[in-house]
């Protein structure tokens, strides 16, 4: 009986596997029969179509992007942002801050030629040049300020407070007259930028604090260049003669003046071609950041060449930079620690400059 059974299931396999077999052949046939037939152009079959290509291409570039992109933004994430004023809990202390603030906003509604507390700067807002009242990053923040106040300052050859860094705006970005130490606006300003930056561990400059450093170019800032830059990107917002929109309150400007008699002068920061430059590159045009420039690093040098090369208000400069070995390489006006001229001394090229100084220091 056990033989028999072993019999019969040996037969049902092979009947089985012939079955397959059958199968295997009819479909083959038919698929042959197809072939035949239809004629297909079966290198296709393998080959990506030039869409297929262009979309996959087209992929791996989003990818990249993306990539990078993110990567940016994970940088981003240590950059420095301000201690939020909303966590004080003196009453008084919050009072003073949130003033500060306002000045900072809107200096020439207080400060201003039409000022309510007095008239002593020419009209602009610290914010035009501090963006986002100094706290936007690398915007000319004031994330190192408190940090690093008081310290050595080269271009007055001397120890500076916070009183002085404050007041020097009022003197060159405003054109103005200082403010009294002890006043109400004086001490709210200092409170509210010691605040913001209170976080920072005395000593440091955390990334993203002041002006970005752009790299130099390999030629000089070119105003013409500039000029025709200004008037496609700047000239709808500060007008074609520099000279910015007032407010409808004619107390402040809207859009502050780039030069003229109301445009800080040229003893300012941001009349240094390499402040200027970088300040634009990531705060220039509106809606411009760190992550998200509208300028290329060579437009940003070529807006800075123009703009600081029309008039404004001059400042008797003789007692700045008193180290002429310490002048930056972008100081417009002689004497010099080197034979360069004052023409690329302002527009450049700096790198020869830089390399000079080098040279000279390691002697």
């Amino acid at each position: 009986m056990e033989n028999k059974e072993k019999k019969q299931q040996h037969l049902q396999r092979v009947i089985d596997r012939l079955l397959r077999l059958m199968l295997f052949l009819l479909l083959t046939n038919f698929t042959l029969l197809l072939i035949i037939v239809y004629k297909p152009d079966i290198k296709h079959w393998f080959v990506s179509s030039k869409q297929e290509v262009a979309a996959e291409a087209a992929y791996k570039l989003q990818l990249e992007n993306w990539k990078k992109e993110n990567a940016s933004k994970a940088a981003a994430l240590a950059l420095w942002t301000p201690k939020e004023t909303s966590s004080i809990t003196d009453d008084a202390l919050a009072a003073q801050v949130a003033y500060g603030k306002e000045l900072i906003v809107h200096t020439a509604r207080y400060v201003g030629p039409k000022g309510s507390v007095s008239q002593r700067s020419n009209g602009m807002n610290c914010q035009n040049c501090h963006a986002e009242a100094g706290t936007k990053a690398w915007g000319n923040n004031y994330g190192a300020v408190h940090s690093t106040y008081p310290k050595y300052r080269a271009r007055s050859g001397a120890e500076e407070d916070i009183y002085k860094r404050i007041n020097d705006c009022f003197e060159r970005s405003l054109n103005g007259e200082p403010l009294a130490l002890q006043s109400k606006e004086m001490q709210a300003i200092k409170a509210y930028i010691e605040f913001i930056g209170s976080d920072v561990t005395k000593g440091e400059k955390p990334k993203g604090s002041g002006i970005f450093e752009l790299p130099f170019l390999s030629r000089a800032a070119d105003p013409t260049k500039g000029k025709k830059l200004y008037i496609e990107k700047c000239q709808s917002c500060h007008q074609s003669n520099g000279q910015g929109l007032l407010a409808t309150d004619k107390i402040e400007y809207t859009y502050p003046p780039l030069w003229g008699k109301n445009s800080y002068n040229h003893g300012a920061g941001l009349y240094r071609l390499s402040r200027m430059a970088g300040f634009i590159k990531y705060n220039m045009p509106q809606g411009a950041t760190f992550l998200s420039p509208l300028l290329t690093d060579e437009e940003s040098w070529d807006i800075a060449a123009f703009v600081n090369s029309q008039p404004r208000p001059s400042k008797d400069l003789s007692k700045d930079w008193p180290q002429l070995e310490e002048k930056p390489v972008d100081h417009p006006f002689g004497p010099y620690a080197d034979a360069f001229s004052e023409k690329q001394h302002k527009f450049g090229a700096f790198q020869p400059i830089k390399d000079a100084q080098k040279l000279n220091s390691s002697k």
